[in-house]
């Protein structure tokens, strides 16, 4: 019977590798560099290596890996077809199929947001649900559906990409999608501290933020926890663009929980109470209950998930 299994996360800079046994503890964790040279070519040929690699050092004999699951900052289809990745300067192609092919192993591939919210799902802050979203506040806003532990994709891999929902229509600037008044705008680590540039223009309200040489989320929030008004009134917008987004996806998806992670999430408390305020204002009174709770797998939530992505 097998033992093991890899989980994969491929971001813009790093690949993260993980060596998990069955029962979801992880063995051993590690990092090789994204070659993105020649359309991200040599991508999949060194995760190849690095798992053989590390099959070496270990004695583990490919009999004993059930599967290599793989993350990818892309939309992927269920059959691991990659609909194109603009960071990795990939194409469209089935990514899982070729990297299978490599390792004469099982692979699956997902996107790299739902394999966090699986991560979160299985050993994180979404473990004691059935059904939970993972909204990822970083550079920019990604999801993750999971419902009764599998994740929801989407046709064209595109499921869960709650940070490009419209939040406001009368937004003027474009979003990096070419859409404009995406939830991303504003609720992301970027969008939070537009929201911030625009406010101490618009306004001579006098607060602490005129004196931060850059703006930065973590700034924002820690001045609104010491009682700064323009701040304060920064994150109840931000957590108001958040609330009525999560409100919305709850009526399509009505989950158990939202499990919020990313940068931003070290905000803690102050932010998780005033999403909550908001959501449960705009939300369908029957998905009001929903949970709100802080991711706990960090970084690795993605190693996490795409190991989880072969076991569950």
């Amino acid at each position: 019977m097998a033992k093991y299994v890899f989980g994969v996360d491929i971001g813009g800079t790093t690949v993260k590798l993980g060596l998990f046994n069955i029962d979801g503890e992880v063995l051993d964790k590690w990092e090789i560099t994204t070659r993105k040279e020649d359309g991200g070519a040599y991508i999949l040929k060194d995760i190849a290596e690095s798992v053989e690699a590390k099959m070496t050092e270990k004695n583990i004999d490919k009999s004993d890996v059930t599967g290599v699951g793989m993350g990818v900052p892309g939309p992927v289809k269920e059959d691991g077809t990659v609909m194109k990745c603009v960071n990795l300067g990939w194409g469209m192609f089935n990514a899982a199929e070729e990297l299978s092919g490599l390792l004469g192993l099982p692979v699956k591939a997902g996107n790299d947001a739902n394999m966090a919210a699986l991560g979160e799902y299985w050993q994180g802050g979404g473990k004691e649900y059935k059904s939970i979203i993972m909204v990822t506040l970083g550079t920019g806003v990604g999801g993750g559906i999971i419902i009764n532990g599998k994740m929801m994709a989407g046709v064209n891999g595109a499921g869960g990409e709650i940070g490009h929902m419209t939040v406001d229509l009368d937004e003027q600037d474009k979003c990096n999608c070419g859409k404009k008044g995406c939830l991303e705008q504003y609720a992301s680590a970027t969008g939070i501290v537009r929201l911030a540039n625009r406010a101490l223009q618009s306004s001579d309200k006098p607060s602490k933020l005129r004196d931060v040489k850059t703006i930065s989320a973590k700034e924002i929030f820690d001045a609104a926890k010491e009682g700064d008004e323009l701040a304060q009134s920064l994150a109840e917008e931000h957590g108001k663009y958040l609330g009525l987004a999560l409100a919305n996806v709850a009526c399509v998806v009505d989950p158990d929980a939202f499990v919020i992670g990313g940068g931003v999430s070290k905000a803690g408390d102050i932010l998780i109470d005033i999403t909550k305020k908001y959501f449960e204002e705009f939300a369908f009174h029957a998905c009001r209950n929903a949970s709100f709770k802080l991711a706990t797998l960090g970084n690795d939530a993605g190693i996490f998930g795409a190991a989880a992505s072969i076991l569950l």
